[in-house]
């Protein structure tokens, strides 16, 4: 087999709402049916046994090797522990090509499983080893390196149920909620709302005890000290028992509690210094460990913390015991697991010799023996919920400890004999308070019931009903997408939001552009919805994009779909016909939201049936009222756009709309039918989002195509009398839709300028002179500055060729340059005449004719 192309679908897509990666596989004629290599898939099982079922029951069809190579990739990715289910081959139109599509949860772990799975299946070909242990290994290793941990995880989670978009900004925690305006972003167990100077606070264990003890809230004596000689003079001064900790650490992280001894002492300052150069001593209050999870203004979960313990048996070593604990499956080396192995290192040597033990020590049977005295789940210590059991009186100074610092999300430690009593009746004390606290003791405790802490922790971002999403309006199709998509975006203006938009021309925010070039596709996409200052989104959706990259957003309030032309880049990416193209263009549709809408042109039988992908309601739009889809889906009391003698109407049952063609300057008193379709299309997204009546018609009637606000969009110039429209159309659909306008405007001689696309296909470029030839006098072949893979010279015999049998174009010149070309028509008209000019560089080409009038 031979990969030639691998592509990450990370939005809905072609194939599913799920990300996935694209391969494009190419079999040998023998691979194309495996049956005829013998023992080909009993040696494949032999190395992977819980492979999927390469032929589904009651199917004879040949089973191509790209069909053992996608059930590979799938199932290692399942066995590796990846929530995944989702696989397909798909043949091409060349023989023995294959789309193969697998789902993943990380891309990382996606990409890796494929080429393993490439290897297994080569193995079974070539009757090799395969070391499937070693691949599921690392597949697990790698899946807990790069997806979100546990806490942050759980924050995702309860977002999502709470149909909340996230985007991850970083491979660490980083993560962003909602889009645009509505956005809110966090780290781990941090808020965009978690400030520096209280984060800072909370690492200096110092400065946090005397707020505390400022605010009236229990806090162990101590001091920070200078040297382990200051820390011995500490210890005296306080009294053993104490505590050693670092002044800016986190995690429990080089803290040593109930000190007792000088060497132990000694340990604790060492393994302190590790993690900072500015160590305290304080006093150790004897008791449990607690922990309170305080999020806002309240108290949301609490665990007792116990440290590292093994139990003797009499009969194994500490050694011994501890490694019989390390072999709970809960227990792993990082946040991955609800549990952490645990380490016999220094300090935990240290904590034996207290207890008269080394590892090699044979504890007797029940014995119960402390490897630490700090029972932070990350160096092994256990957790039990106790929730439930929290007085009162000890959860407010849990929260008073919380907003002293300033903290909206607080981890408080606590020290004490119970949760039942408050902390001044029993001597217990606040020892440390937290910034980005680990969830993992709350989620999953060792012991009693988890605790929803990641839907307290959305709650606390997002008001109830409040979902971060801002309006997203999409639109696709073959012709007229970017004046639609503009016209949407002045409506939402018009009504007062901060919109931001994307289309082949740029990015778009406010009105201000902030990105050049074809910007169509889901990275713009995204680059707007991850924009602080939109409050609306509205994108042109590009077939490229979706084939590409899938999209940008999980589901949109509307989607539009202008129409599906024969010109729109058939032949390429194995779309090869009308039938391909609408299917890519449905993709849209299929991503409306179930209180959404989808415009569809009902004229075009390819829009028509997008009908039932749709999740939410269809407006369907059409010059002609009395189309067969308008009458029927009117009848049925649905919504449709249409015109009545001189105006766009909207009608839903009895109820009518109306707004004047002659108060929307892009269709130049209802003399150009495209642009008519393109303000029918416009209407009936912002109608069908709720935008009041009024506002849309003043958003139409204040819309001007200009080279300015519409670069390319059938933009007017005066020149010496003489008409000159530029318009950026570039395929035979588009050609068409631009004769009537045309026709429609007198003229004593008209001229066309016109290239062609390299990357269309030969009768596509052919078709475009032929509809050309008939209506203009005159017409001016140049070729683009760039050929898309052609040879030079390759697109004008093409041209050329369409007009072997005009009926009217009289003169055709040849021009190398489109300004150039440009500046030969210009050269030429009289006043009364017409010139057409089809630009390649839009913003160049129109800045050119701006000059050239202004001479």
């Amino acid at each position: 087999m031979d990969v030639s192309r691998t592509r990450a679908l990370r939005g809905p897509n072609l194939w599913s709402r799920h990300t996935a990666i694209e391969t494009i596989v190419a079999c040998s004629e023998a691979e194309c049916n495996i049956a005829q290599l013998s023992g080909y898939e009993a040696r494949l099982r032999a190395r992977f046994p819980q492979i999927g079922l390469l032929q589904l029951n009651g199917h004879a069809e040949a089973v191509p090797m790209a069909r053992a190579l996608e059930l590979a990739a799938l199932g290692l990715q399942a066995q590796a522990g990846c929530p995944v289910t989702f696989s397909r081959t798909t043949a091409t139109q060349q023989q023995g090509v294959f789309q193969v599509v697998i789902e993943y949860s990380e891309e990382e772990v996606g990409r890796r499983a494929f080429t393993l799975a490439l290897q297994l299946c080569q193995s079974a070909s070539d009757d090799t080893p395969f070391d499937l242990a070693a691949a599921l290994a690392e597949l697990k290793e790698l899946d807990e390196d790069v997806r979100l941990g546990p806490s942050t995880g759980a924050i995702v989670d309860a977002a999502l149920v709470r149909g909340i978009p996230y985007r991850r900004l970083t491979q660490g925690s980083l993560v962003q909620f909602g889009w645009g305006s509505q956005q809110r972003r966090i780290q781990a167990a941090e808020t965009d709302r978690s400030g520096a100077i209280a984060e800072a606070i909370a690492q200096d264990k110092e400065l946090t005890k005397k707020l505390l003890d400022a605010a009236g809230v229990p806090v162990p004596i101590g001091r920070p000290v200078s040297s382990f000689d200051d820390a011995w003079a500490a210890m005296c001064e306080i009294g053993a028992p104490v505590v050693v900790k670092p002044i800016d650490g986190n995690q429990g992280k080089g803290v040593t509690v109930n000190i007792m001894s000088r060497e132990h002492l000694q340990t604790a300052y060492q393994s302190a210094l590790l993690i900072s150069d500015e160590v305290m001593v304080e006093r150790f209050i004897p008791g449990s460990d607690f922990r309170f999870l305080v999020i806002g203004n309240h108290l949301v979960a609490a665990a007792r913390r116990d440290p590292p313990t093994v139990i003797g048996d009499g009969v194994h070593t500490v050694r011994e015991l501890v490694e019989q604990v390390n072999t709970d499956p809960q227990r792993g080396s990082g946040h991955a697991t609800s549990l952490t192995k645990i380490r016999l290192d220094a300090i935990a040597v240290a904590r034996l010799a207290v207890q008269n033990y080394t590892v090699d020590s044979v504890p007797d049977m029940g014995a119960r023996v402390v490897l630490r005295n700090n029972a932070n789940l990350s160096t092994g210590g256990t957790a039990t919920d106790v929730t439930d059991d929290v007085h009162p009186e000890m959860a407010a100074s849990a929260v008073a400890a919380a907003q002293m610092i300033g903290l909206d999300i607080c981890g408080v430690d606590v020290m004490c004999d119970t949760v039942l009593r408050p902390l001044d009746k029993q001597g217990g004390g606040i020892v440390e308070v937290n910034a980005a606290p680990g969830l993992r003791m709350h989620l999953q405790p060792s012991y009693g019931k988890g605790r929803p802490v990641g839907e307290a922790i959305v709650a606390s971002m997002f008001e109830p009903g409040q979902n971060g999403r801002i309006p997203l309006i999409t639109v696709a199709g073959t012709n007229g997408k970017t004046t639609t998509v503009r016209l949407i975006a002045h409506i939402l203006t018009t009504r007062g939001l901060r919109v931001g938009m994307t289309n082949s021309d740029g990015v778009y925010i406010q009105g201000k552009r902030i990105d050049t070039g074809d910007c169509s596709g889901p990275k713009s996409a995204r680059n707007v919805l991850m924009h602080p200052d939109v409050d609306a989104a509205v994108f042109e959706t590009a077939r490229g994009g979706v084939l590409r990259e899938g999209l940008a957003f999980d589901r949109c309030d509307v989607a539009v779909v202008t129409n599906i032309g024969m010109g729109d880049h058939l032949g390429l990416n194995y779309i090869s016909t009308v039938e391909d193209l609408a299917v890519v263009k449905r993709v849209v549709v299929q991503n409306v939201a179930p209180h959404g809408v989808a415009v569809l042109n009902a004229t075009d039988p390819m829009c028509v049936k997008m009908r039932d992908s749709c999740p939410g309601s269809v407006i369907f739009f059409a010059r002609d009222r009395h189309h067969p889809v308008m009458a029927t889906h009117r009848a049925q009391g649905c919504r449709v756009v249409y015109v009545d003698g001189a105006d766009i109407v909207a009608t839903k049952g009895n109820a009518s709309l109306r707004v004047p063609l002659a108060n929307i300057p892009i269709t130049r008193n209802g003399t150009i039918g495209f642009q008519i379709e393109n303000a029918m299309a416009a209407i009936a997204a912002m109608w069908g989002h709720g935008v009041a009546w009024d506002t849309i018609c003043q958003g139409a009637a204040t819309f001007v195509n200009d080279a300015q606000t519409a670069p390319g969009r059938f933009n007017f110039f005066d020149y010496r009398g003489a008409n000159v429209i530029a318009d950026y159309g570039h395929n035979p659909d588009a050609i068409l839709a631009l004769v009537p306008a045309i026709e429609s405007i007198p003229a004593k001689k008209r001229v066309v300028v016109i290239s062609g696309a390299g990357d269309r296909r030969d009768e596509d470029i052919r078709r475009q002179t032929e509809i050309l030839g008939d209506v203009f006098d005159e017409i001016i072949l140049y070729q683009d500055q760039c050929q898309r893979g052609r040879e030079e010279g390759e697109v004008l015999v093409l041209l050329q060729q369409g007009l072997v049998h005009a009926k009217r174009a009289k003169k055709i010149i040849e021009i190398t340059g489109e300004f150039l070309a440009i500046d030969t028509a210009l050269a030429d008209l009289q006043s009364g005449d017409l010139c057409l000019v089809l630009i390649d560089q839009v913003d160049e080409a129109l800045a050119h004719i701006a000059m050239r009038v202004a001479e």
